[in-house]
């Protein structure tokens, strides 16, 4: 048996601590869980400071750094389908490997790069590297943990990110705190490495091979190649449908993408706030993120995903109203406790919309897991990151509700839209949605 076909851990019961807290059973997944906590304590302690690296320790200009980073990130775009025809071509373990040792290498191309161009490809191989781990990493979930549990996982790996992320990012703030930005350099050296483990422990993952697809014509196969059917058949409504999911998930995408990009500058800009508001605002953020999701996602969340979508959406909506609230023209609302809400809200809204935004991205049609649908997927999380910086302070620069009102605009016709994405099955005969089964109640 070789090691791709290898079968994953026989299923274990969680204990009842386990169940309270709405944990899978971890027993035999050590790897994978180290795996997923060790790549994302390197993101946390990397990711934020390669522009703050390369303007002290090499001295360029803010401008010139900020035009490489996004150079090489819109370079790297294509690598969501790179990695989408790896996927098809040996699985989602490999090209998870291929990420981290990517990822390791770019950051080590850091400590060479002196000049725009070497910054270019250094955020090159970086990005490249998290494109390919995020579009693999979806469908190795699937095929790496027990049927019938996708959501609890893509819950219990969500929080273990956050948890890595946040731990990732306080070891880092200690380090610059006690050698100031000569840490930068120890960093790098002692962080892409981190990358190089997660890649050994992913390797070892042991995964289920999916059943190979039935003769005759299925209604999804989720195969590029045309198979003579007609447009407007089962295998277009697939289609159609997957990317009705693509378009409603970028709302979600650019909300993500505002805790990072726009909440700085609102609080301190338009409300007058200290500049450590939104650091604050951030770790409120993880710690409900990292603690809650998993509970709620097994005991509060819906159970069918596009009405735990649906939700967040409704709370991603309000959350955006309460963020714009003290900035209302003739109001007193106060700042930080419209604040505190609108990001109690908004923490809520990613605890319910991103498991079950992912689960869909797995499930809506019989060839969601496969590398096409998963590049689309994914690229709508690159190209949405990218476009973030420049889409919110443009709006913000149009005033100081206007990026909070375009965007609830947004995530309400996301929430008008979301009653569409109902599963496509893989046979004719069964039904289309659990709900519309003839013997549900």
């Amino acid at each position: 048996m070789t090691p791709d076909t290898a079968a994953a851990p026989a299923p274990a019961r969680p204990g009842p601590l386990a169940r309270a807290l709405g944990l899978p059973a971890v027993r035999g997944y050590g790897r994978f869980v180290t795996g997923n906590l060790v790549d994302s304590v390197g993101s946390g302690m990397l990711l934020p400071l390669g522009l703050l690296y390369f303007t002290t320790v090499r001295g360029l200009s803010a401008p010139a750094v900020g035009a490489a980073v996004t150079v090489g990130q819109l370079a790297a775009l294509p690598s969501v389908f790179l990695a989408g025809r790896l996927m098809d071509r040996f699985g989602p373990r490999q090209p998870t490997v291929v990420a981290n040792v990517v990822t390791a290498a770019g950051f080590l191309t850091f400590l060479l790069a002196h000049r725009p161009w070497q910054i270019v490809c250094a955020y090159f191989l970086v990005q490249s590297g998290v494109n390919t781990y995020y579009t693999a990493q979806r469908t190795l979930i699937t095929q790496a943990t027990p049927a019938g549990e996708i959501r609890a996982w893509f819950a219990f790996t969500g929080s273990l990110r956050n948890i890595g992320i946040g731990a990732g990012a306080a070891l880092a703030a200690g380090a610059l705190a006690l050698y100031g930005t000569g840490a930068l350099t120890g960093l790098l050296v002692a962080a892409a490495p981190l990358y190089l483990l997660a890649a050994v422990c992913f390797a070892r993952v042991p995964v289920t091979t999916p059943p190979a697809p039935r003769a005759g014509p299925q209604p999804d196969s989720g195969d590029a190649e045309s198979s003579g059917r007609k447009p407007d058949g089962p295998r277009a409504d697939g289609t159609r449908r997957y990317l009705l999911l693509v378009a409603c998930a970028l709302p979600f995408v650019l909300s993500q993408s505002m805790l990072a990009v726009l909440i700085a500058l609102y609080a301190t800009t338009v409300l007058g706030l200290a500049a450590w508001t939104a650091s604050l605002l951030l770790i409120l953020n993880t710690v409900l993120v990292s603690t809650l999701t998993s509970p709620l996602t097994a005991h509060a969340a819906p159970a069918q995903p596009r009405h735990a979508i649906a939700l967040g959406y409704g709370l991603l909506t309000a959350a955006m109203l309460a963020f714009a609230a003290p900035a209302l023209p003739g109001t007193a609302i106060p700042a930080w406790p419209a604040l505190l809400l609108a990001m109690v809200l908004f923490s809520l809204a990613e605890i319910f919309c991103s498991p079950a935004l992912n689960e869909l991205s797995v499930t809506l049609t019989p060839g969601a897991a496969r590398g096409g649908k998963q590049s689309l997927y994914q690229l709508s999380w690159s190209t949405g990151n990218i476009a973030a910086p420049v889409l919110f302070t443009t709006l913000l620069a149009a005033g100081g509700l206007v990026p909070w009102v375009v965007q609830g605009a947004a995530c309400l016709l996301a929430l008008l839209a979301v009653p569409a994405l109902r599963p496509l099955r893989p046979t004719a005969t069964a039904p289309t949605d659990p709900e519309e089964s003839p013997t549900s109640p």
